[in-house]
């Protein structure tokens, strides 16, 4: 039986989602796939595409700040700089209510901003903060859905190596993807802030208050922990975020101060020693070069896929079904959500945005703005079951008797704080694009 080239494209799709549902390596089912149905497509010129996919993704300049931001996110996490910025947070909120909770997603906003690695984030907060919480007689439910929510903000909030993919998959630039992440990001922190506050003031047995003796701290004591945590890695961080909004530095060129900064202060606390280092060059390194290999296989991937036609399928599909912008946008952020369960979030940034992206140019939809959306709505797939990597990232550290059903319990109320983040965004546009707009405006 003869099929035609957009079939085979859609077949091509297809087995793509059952092999790596399958558990098969990600990065090299996607080299095997575009390999496999380009020979059939355009014989042994698929070899010369995938060299000349190679080399591009090693000589893509938006691609060097990844390992560069990694490798700064990998020293702060080792550097113990999270325990000394969680304590001072915590006494300097120590009369808010749910002090230990809202201190804890400050934390993970303020850490996000230093690292973008949700795992280290969720896990180093579940051997700081839960253990913490718990003791204070804080709700288990509630205290781990803060920490898993919290923890994820590093895929919105810049340095965000998850922008820095879309940049580089859909040309846009992440220096303004940037800047339209960072109120959209903060405003999500802020939802889970409030959260919190209003849960506590309803019910104040979730977060019993601290004894008497504890809320009385000098003024003096606080500000110097201040001092001494928040204020060093407050400063790096504007200094490298600053530079790249304001146009004082590329991505990659703020990256290598960012690197460079977090070895100083990490020197400066006194934590850097060989091994640390040694480990943040290694997990840089495995990580930089799964980030490559995704890249690579998903650009010979998609190639293949518009070659043989299969983005004009999906595309001719969209349009038969007469949908305006909003309900697009809605299709398009629907099947990302659903493609957060079984999905990572890289593959859905490399692979499917690709395929969702000329469609936003037919219903008018600035890309930026549909690259935030993009960002807020993966959040959701680190803490929606069955493949709530965040709840099993917490479950990995937290004490014996936390079950998993009661992280999934706790997060679930979180995704809800994201999906009106999302809706305001989509409505007041102005949130995401006010501040690229103001800045890049010519």
């Amino acid at each position: 039986m003869m099929f035609t080239n957009p079939e085979i494209g859609m077949i091509q799709l297809s087995a793509f989602i059952v092999v790596i549902l399958l558990g098969f390596p990600i990065a090299f089912t996607l080299v095997a796939m575009g390999v496999f149905f380009g020979y059939y497509a355009m014989g042994t010129r698929v070899f010369d595409l995938l060299v000349t996919n190679t080399y591009d993704v090693m000589s893509n300049d938006v691609l060097t700040a990844v390992p560069l931001f990694l490798f700064m996110g990998y020293v702060v996490e080792r550097s113990n700089i999270l325990d000394r910025l969680f304590y001072s947070l915590q006494m300097s909120m120590r009369r808010v209510p749910g002090a230990l909770a809202v201190a804890t997603l400050v934390t993970c906003a303020l850490f996000a901003t230093a690292t973008g690695i949700v795992g280290a984030v969720v896990t180093l907060m579940g051997l700081l903060a839960f253990p913490a919480m718990l003791r204070a007689g804080y709700n288990t439910e509630l205290s781990a859905g803060v920490v898993c929510a919290g923890g994820c903000l590093g895929i919105m909030i810049p340095p965000s190596v998850l922008l820095i993919l879309y940049g580089a998959t859909t040309s846009v630039s992440v220096v303004q993807l940037y800047a339209a992440a960072f109120l959209p990001g903060f405003l999500l922190a802020g939802f889970y802030c409030l959260y919190v506050i209003i849960r506590v003031l309803i019910n104040p047995k979730l977060a019993p208050r601290p004894p008497e003796l504890e809320r009385h701290i000098p003024f003096t004591e606080i500000f110097t922990a201040l001092l001494t945590s928040f204020f060093p890695l407050a400063v790096l961080i504007l200094s490298v975020l600053g530079a790249i909004i304001l146009g004082l530095a590329t991505p990659s060129e703020a990256a290598a101060v960012g690197a460079l900064g977090s070895v100083v202060l990490a020197a400066a606390y006194r934590s850097l020693t060989f091994q640390r280092l040694k480990e943040a060059v290694y997990l840089t390194a495995r990580t930089s070069a799964m980030v490559c290999y995704l890249f690579i296989g998903s650009w010979t991937f998609s190639s293949v896929f518009s070659y043989l036609g299969g983005h004009e399928v999906i595309e001719r599909w969209v349009l038969a079904a007469h949908l305006n912008a909003t309900t697009f946008l809605i299709l398009a952020q629907f099947i990302i959500f659903l493609l957060g369960w079984p999905l990572e979030w890289t593959e859905i940034i490399i692979i499917f945005v690709p395929i969702f992206l000329p469609l936003v140019k037919t219903f008018h939809i600035d890309p930026t703005l549909f690259g935030i959306l993009v960002a807020l709505n993966i959040q959701t797939s680190f803490n929606t079951p069955p493949m709530a990597m965040a709840a099993y990232y917490l479950k990995g550290v937290a004490p014996p008797h936390v079950r998993l059903n009661q992280i999934f319990a706790g997060a679930l109320p979180f995704v809800f704080m994201v999906f009106i983040t999302m809706a305001l965004v989509y409505i007041f546009p102005g949130i995401a694009l006010w501040l690229p707009t103001k800045l890049y405006a010519n």
